[in-house]
């Protein structure tokens, strides 16, 4: 069984990941330079919304929750990485980009702590901040663990390039726990240009273009200094043993120079047949400019404005890890992490912090991968557990939660001050041009009044539909309230009632389709049907 907690991944660290039970991490974290990175939404006029913000409010301020993350490492026993964060708030000061590497030291260190001896790290971020990111990695895994910077090119040059150079790629900072660390190298497809120069020859025996390489030693092998068919050994010897040169020369994989009467030209060298359709491709290097970032039109975007490729997830999965390994995602978002483990039949646990997030990845997992089996902790998983959550006095979890269920976004459409009556959003229409207000109830009492009061916001808001999403079932007279506010209609789509009720139970039941809306704009279009290539075995925490 796969996991997916919401909540702070460094509480759910701590609560419920073992010590070395972790094969690869990935992790992708807010960057700090701009702190609405993992936003799930956009507004009707493209800006961002202010879903995800308060998430990462103490991110980005030094604040207690900064001085509390600076003195759990100064604690934490690995005495490099307290004096590397130590000095570095020695050097920054108490300010936004020193409370960010609070946040993350402490998340490093609990990462070290759960990665297996042979496991590795890829960590995901912008020049903003790398730098002070691997001096922290140094510290936390030690500078001789460290293997690579990983640039990948996210897209071509654009308009910030008046005053710079046009900024186009991440960085990928790759260590290993230890030197018993998991590597398969990886291999991409020929560029056409170095097929057509070098693989030029075809003998017309079926198997296909070739080229030549080259038969000589690099270095010095007197026990492999022998003559060959009558050609005279290169200077440091043949590169292969004679047991293994007769091997070549009975398969035809030894080209032969020859005179224009057909005879061996022995002046000359003979050299090694290496057949395009034999070769893995070419080796892959630290820069990455072979997988292209998610464009609007792309099947596999879905929304997310800071959606990762699978293909990059893929390649740093097929690299650090092996089929039933288990890949942990710290900062889950969208859920790129989770798909692709899933896909190449890993074992997989994933954190975030909203409930956007969470709900968003269930939703991508179950149409992606119709069979997949994951358990969700955190979050209500029936009608008794969602009592609870708003019994607890946790109001505001309980109301981001249950706008999750519906792929509402939450707030005032990021105006700050009271909400005035909406908790949330739906949009529809070809342009998202009609809004459907959302107004959460979780207390035990519904009464019509509540009805009239979600029509007067409608109408105050112009919006087109109320939708009353309630814990407790509505009386019959808020039935006959809203159905008295008669029905949205646009034209070539069927009506639907203005004013909407909906219990959670439906909402747990049905997500999304819960709520009926005109030529619905999706917030997230849903996930293209992907097939596992490997098998999984049972997770056990």
């Amino acid at each position: 069984m796969n996991h997916l907690f919401y909540g702070d991944n460094l509480q759910v660290l701590r609560d419920s990941i073992k010590d070395a039970s972790i094969d690869l991490i990935y992790l992708d974290p807010p960057f700090n330079s701009n702190a609405s990175y993992n936003i799930l939404f956009k507004g009707p006029a493209g800006g961002n919304s202010a879903a995800q913000i308060e998430a990462f409010d103490d991110t980005w301020h030094w604040n207690d929750s900064a001085e509390v993350a600076f003195g759990d490492v100064m604690r934490c026993g690995n005495a490099a990485a307290s004096t590397m964060l130590r000095a570095m708030r020695s050097f920054l000061g108490d300010n936004d980009m020193m409370a960010y590497l609070a946040m993350m030291a402490v998340r490093l260190i609990e990462l070290h702590r759960v990665l297996k001896p042979t496991g590795s790290l890829y960590l995901h971020c912008d020049p903003t901040a790398s730098h002070y990111l691997k001096i922290l990695l140094d510290a936390v895994f030690g500078a001789e663990n460290f293997r690579n910077e990983i640039v990948w090119k996210r897209q071509p040059a654009h308009s910030d390039a008046k005053h710079k150079f046009s900024d186009v790629s991440d960085t990928i900072l790759f260590y290993a726990k230890s030197k018993r660390f998991e590597f398969k190298p990886q291999y991409r497809p020929h560029d056409e240009s170095y097929l057509k120069n070098f693989y030029k020859f075809d003998d017309g025996d079926g198997r296909g273009l070739y080229r030549l390489g080259d038969m000589a030693s690099p270095n010095p092998r007197p026990n492999l200094m022998y003559e060959w068919r009558g050609f005279g050994f290169p200077a440091k010897g043949w590169r292969y043993q004679l047991a293994t040169m007769q091997k070549l020369h009975n398969e035809g994989r030894i080209w032969y120079p020859s005179n224009k009467d057909g005879s061996d030209d022995v002046s000359k060298r003979p050299a090694l047949k290496r057949y395009l359709r034999e070769q893995a491709g070419s080796i892959v290097t630290s820069v990455w400019d072979d997988i292209l970032p998610l464009h609007s039109v792309d099947q596999e975007r879905l929304g997310y404005p800071t959606q990762k490729p699978v293909a990059l997830l893929e390649r740093i999965l097929s690299a650090s890890s092996n089929p039933d390994d288990v890949v942990l995602d710290p900062f889950c978002g969208c859920g790129t992490t989770v798909h692709a483990a899933q896909k190449l039949g890993r074992q997989w646990l994933g954190i975030d912090v909203t409930h956007l997030a969470i709900g968003l990845i269930e939703k991508r997992l179950r149409e992606a991968f119709p069979d997949v089996q994951f358990a969700t902790h955190g979050v209500p998983q029936d009608i008794e557990g969602a009592r609870d959550l708003a019994q607890r006095g946790q109001y505001h979890e309980f109301e981001k939660w249950a706008l999750s269920l519906i792929a509402a976004q939450p707030g005032n459409m990021g105006k700050k001050g009271a909400d005035k009556g909406i908790d949330g959003n739906l949009f529809y229409g070809a342009k998202s041009e009609g809004r459907a207000i959302v107004s959460v109830k979780a207390g035990a009492k519904v009464d019509v009044a509540m009805i009239r009061d979600l029509r007067g916001v409608i109408e105050r808001e112009g919006a087109g539909i109320g939708v009353f999403l309630t814990l407790t079932p509505p009386t019959r007279h808020m039935i006959i309230e809203a159905a008295g506010a008669g029905l949205c209609q646009i034209a070539g789509f069927a009506s639907v009632p203005r004013i909407q009720i909906v219990t959670i139970q439906e909402a747990m039941q049905l997500r999304d389709r819960a709520v009926r809306l005109p030529a619905r704009t999706a917030s997230f279009k849903p996930a293209a049907r992907d097939e596992v290539t490997g098998r999984q075995k049972s997770l056990d925490l």
